[in-house]
């Protein structure tokens, strides 16, 4: 009976996390979205709609968060902490990129990001990290193992450790605003990407990121505040720069004010 099958994804910790992702199939009848949508609200839960598509809204959407940031250490431009420090000083972020993938767990956050990878047949945008692999197979997972991006052992815990992989000499530094604005731009593409797939409306995709991974901001209302000419600016430099297809833009972006 698929018209009586349908997604429901929680988010860790299950009985604190707010947000569930609703997912209905291609079959599936509308009365049991809602049906389920109502069960959800029962439970004091928020829920929302999303297509499916793989990662569905966060796990799409959030990618950048982790990706553009390793790919900013991988490139010697920056530390961990410069980057966590970034972030969330200027974007107010509650953790860092690494400091969060050392609480996720760098093997949980590796395993979401290639299988999202895979199931957009390897578009360039969610390219794993080579750096993020190394730590995986070096089981340097975290928080859970001790060490990850940061040295939680005892030893370590008024100072934190830095990644002993990445290097400082011939180290080029760019600014705090540089890494900020390259990580939210490629969020606030995600979002806008989103959106005009239709993979959730725009009420949904703002709850999704800030219920689900407690963002400061929904995405589309924070490019609007910064300038969706500004978000589009950003992606062209970074294009020009890298010639990746991993920095093209939502079509939508442009269209934006």
């Amino acid at each position: 009976n698929p018209e009586r099958f349908i997604g429901i994804h929680f988010f860790n910790p299950a009985p604190l996390m707010p947000l569930v992702e609703v997912i209905p199939g291609l079959l599936t009848e509308n009365n049991l979205v809602q049906e389920i949508v109502d069960y959800m609200k029962s439970w004091g839960k928020s829920p929302i709609i999303a297509k499916d598509v793989p990662g569905f809204i966060v796990n799409r959407i959030a990618r950048p968060f982790y990706g553009e940031a390793l790919r900013i250490v991988e490139e010697n431009l920056a530390t961990p902490e410069q980057v966590d420090d970034a972030m969330k000083s200027l974007g107010n972020f509650k953790m860092g990129p690494f400091e969060l993938m050392d609480l996720i767990g760098i093997d949980v956050n590796f395993s979401v990001t290639k299988t999202v990878y895979q199931d957009y047949f390897f578009d360039p945008k969610y390219k794993p990290s080579l750096l993020q692999q190394r730590m995986n197979e070096a089981k340097l997972l975290g928080r859970k193992t001790g060490k990850g991006f940061y040295d939680y052992s005892e030893q370590s815990q008024e100072s934190r450790t830095e990644n002993q992989y990445l290097k400082t000499e011939n180290q080029q530094l760019i600014t705090d605003n540089q890494i900020f604005m390259r990580i939210i731009s490629m969020l606030i593409n995600e979002a806008v990407e989103a959106k005009r797939l239709g993979i959730a409306n725009d009420e949904d995709i703002e709850t999704a990121m800030q219920k689900g991974v407690n963002y400061p901001k929904g995405l589309l209302n924070w490019g609007k505040e910064i300038g969706f000419s500004k978000i589009s600016e950003v992606l062209q430099n970074l294009y020009e720069e890298y010639q990746e297809e991993r920095y093209r833009q939502s079509p939508l972006l442009r269209k934006l004010n």
